[in-house]
């Protein structure tokens, strides 16, 4: 592009075709991060879900999936060292999943959130008195 077009251009006020296009904020609680290598929580508390006897699941691993506590497939791009975990219910109940990805019993809730909500709560309380 010549120069003298681009300042006539900017006279005028039609910078619309130069700038960035602006990235879409979302609104959910899933943080979003470049390649990520360590989960990120979805949410603080576990999701409770009606499975259904011999229907396969796949619960979300990375915490980047729109669909939780399900995978989506975000982690192809947001988090590829991350895979979801495919798991088939025995019989038909409600279950609580867990949403901050720190469980030892995955997918299952295993109290892990509240270690989670405390390391964020010290967090915060440590920015305040900084």
């Amino acid at each position: 592009m010549n120069a003298g077009i681009f300042l006539v251009a900017l006279r005028r006020g039609c910078t619309q075709t130069f700038r960035r296009p602006l990235l879409p904020v979302s609104s959910s609680t899933v943080q979003c991060r470049l390649q990520s290598t360590e989960p990120v929580p979805a949410a603080h508390l576990p999701y409770r879900v009606k499975v259904s006897a011999g229907k396969r699941y796949a619960w979300c691993a990375c915490g980047h999936s729109k669909k939780q506590p399900f995978c989506d497939g975000a982690h192809r791009t947001l988090a590829p060292s991350f895979s979801p975990l495919r798991f088939t219910p025995d019989k038909d109940r409600a279950v609580m999943l867990c949403a901050c990805k720190h469980t030892k019993n995955a997918p299952y809730c295993d109290g892990s959130h509240f270690k989670v909500i405390f390391q964020d709560v010290v967090k915060k309380v440590k920015g305040v008195f900084k």
